[in-house]
């Protein structure tokens, strides 16, 4: 098999194929003073729909800069970008203010970080189900009640993060993520801050649960066998992409 896969994926998609993700020429850049610091330099990137996807990359090489843009975090500098049927840069630079981004990113996507990000003043059920209060949707406690259950915390709903375990922490913040439903889930680093045994459960119930959804898992990690565990695997460095090739898991 061949290194690169970049002639089946970021080759424009036929009218019928359903995509996660779809960036065209994608850039970011800060300014430093006076001078235009580029961070990412023409990501050109197609994910359809349900793939798990790796990015890998050395440290400064702009992956949690191309997850934070993709994830509607960040405002891209130039270029387009659809995810999840939505359009959140036009051509020419980012084409939705940071609240529409917001907005755009509710349902659609789900997050998960290195650092868990729980409200400490809420309970375990409470860090679920406010968030889906927040966005309107009805049964919130019931939903974050299922979702905290099926990540094996049905007997911890009334406890607060500080109570908790890292491990235990980072899997109410993927039911946080789950919850919702969303078509499209990025998770960087989700073990970071956790042992090797407790980042390894971890890793098998954010499989397991993206798997009984049917999201696609774009996933930011350091580490080439975990990569080895999704569909596709991209590397990134100095803000491009340089490689673009199939992991071990069938497509």
């Amino acid at each position: 098999m061949p290194d690169t896969m970049t002639a089946a994926f970021p080759s424009p998609r036929s009218d019928t194929q359903t995509v996660a993700i779809d960036a065209r020429g994608l850039t970011l850049a800060f300014m430093n003073g006076r001078a235009e610091v580029p961070i990412l330099k023409g990501i050109d990137l197609v994910v359809p729909s349900g793939q798990t996807v790796a990015l890998l990359g050395p440290s400064g090489s702009g992956k949690s800069s191309l997850m934070a843009v993709l994830s509607g975090l960040e405002q891209a500098s130039g270029g387009t970008l659809e995810v999840a049927g939505a359009q959140f840069a036009g051509s020419g630079g980012a084409s939705m203010s940071e609240d529409e981004l917001a907005a755009a990113r509710r349902g659609r996507i789900g997050i998960v970080l290195q650092a868990f990000h729980l409200l400490p003043t809420m309970t375990a059920l409470e860090n679920v189900a406010t968030p889906l209060e927040l966005a309107g949707m009805t049964g919130a406690f019931e939903r974050a009640q299922a979702e905290l259950e099926a990540v094996g915390l049905g007997h911890r709903l009334d406890h607060f993060p500080a109570q908790l375990s890292g491990g235990e922490q980072q899997r109410v913040a993927i039911a946080r993520a789950l919850a919702p439903r969303p078509a499209l889930i990025f998770a960087d680093e989700p073990t970071g801050n956790l042992d090797s045994a407790t980042g390894a459960e971890i890793i098998d119930l954010l499989f397991t649960r993206r798997a009984s959804s049917g999201a696609t898992l774009f996933l930011i990690t350091h580490d080439p066998a975990l990569a080895e565990r999704c569909q596709r695997i991209l590397e990134l460095a100095d803000g491009r992409i340089v490689s673009d090739r199939a992991g071990l898991q069938p497509l």
